[in-house]
């Protein structure tokens, strides 16, 4: 009797853990969802961010576009350095990139977006942009590929690596064709983690993107770049209630996009323990 009453509370205790753990969780995605849905418009999508009153067509076009171009930088560094430190990085030189990798991930994200200010914004001149905000993220989300790239190509039994090089193979045919379509599943996972770690990003960009009510005409220098994030830190903060709608209806579109993101990794991964 006293073993079943230490059980159960026990799992009471556990349960009460796990509501404290989901209850906020559900109370935020429902109080974004409610205020967020009901700002939802037609002209939410097709008018620029000019006001309380204007829609998020240049933010959501802007978001798109840093995130695009910072995965574009991201994913071959990220891969390629995860694929080198797998295969090829068994010494003390590795072992201080992947400490230095490590150290990297933990720097708050307004660090980098300080460095990235000082360094690109007025040392090299560019204004705030396009491509300082897309490096910026890249650098924030390279050391996140990299790791999960390296553990995932580890996770390759060595039996197949020594199959290919009994066949002949060489090492590039042996990690392209062989070691990493084996480990794609969990390349890709890292590189969906990073895409949604991008797209909630607001601290670096404030000091790279800047802001602009117009859509992007092509510059990627000295032109500055509306995103979603930025319509969320600033219209939460202003006193009327249409400002706190379309701050709601920006956050709805970045809850969407993360979640949406989340899902394909969670299929992602369901997937490859069913292969």
């Amino acid at each position: 009797m006293r073993r079943i009453i230490s059980g159960r509370i026990g799992w009471a205790f556990c349960g009460l853990a796990l509501l404290l753990v989901i209850g906020p969780l559900i109370d935020i995605i429902a109080t974004v969802a409610w205020h967020g849905m009901a700002a939802f418009s037609l002209h939410l999508f097709t008018e620029n961010t000019t006001g309380p009153n204007g829609g998020l067509a240049n933010a959501i076009e802007g978001t798109g576009l840093i995130t695009l171009f910072a995965m574009l930088i991201a994913i071959p560094l990220g891969v390629g350095a995860g694929i080198h430190l797998s295969e090829y990085g068994r010494n003390t030189l590795a072992s201080a990139i992947r400490f230095m990798s490590d150290t990297l991930t933990g720097t708050p994200s307004i660090v980098l977006g300080y460095f990235s200010y000082i360094v690109m914004i007025i040392g090299f001149g560019w204004g705030f942009s396009l491509i300082a905000a897309s490096i910026t993220l890249a650098i924030m989300i390279v050391p996140y590929l990299a790791r999960i790239t390296e553990l995932s190509l580890q996770q390759v039994p060595n039996t197949m690596r020594e199959a290919a090089y009994a066949l002949g193979a060489k090492d590039s045919t042996v990690v392209f064709k062989v070691v990493l379509p084996a480990a794609s599943s969990g390349v890709l996972t890292g590189a969906l983690l990073a895409l949604a770690i991008s797209v909630g990003e607001t601290a670096p960009l404030i000091y790279t993107a800047g802001w602009s009510n117009y859509n992007w005409n092509g510059n990627f220098v000295h032109e500055p770049v509306a995103y979603l994030t930025y319509v969320i830190w600033t219209f939460i903060d202003q006193p009327d209630a249409k400002s706190h709608a379309l701050a709601f209806a920006a956050a709805f579109l970045v809850m969407l996009i993360v979640l949406a993101i989340n899902a394909g990794v969670r299929v992602t991964v369901r997937r490859k323990k069913f292969i």
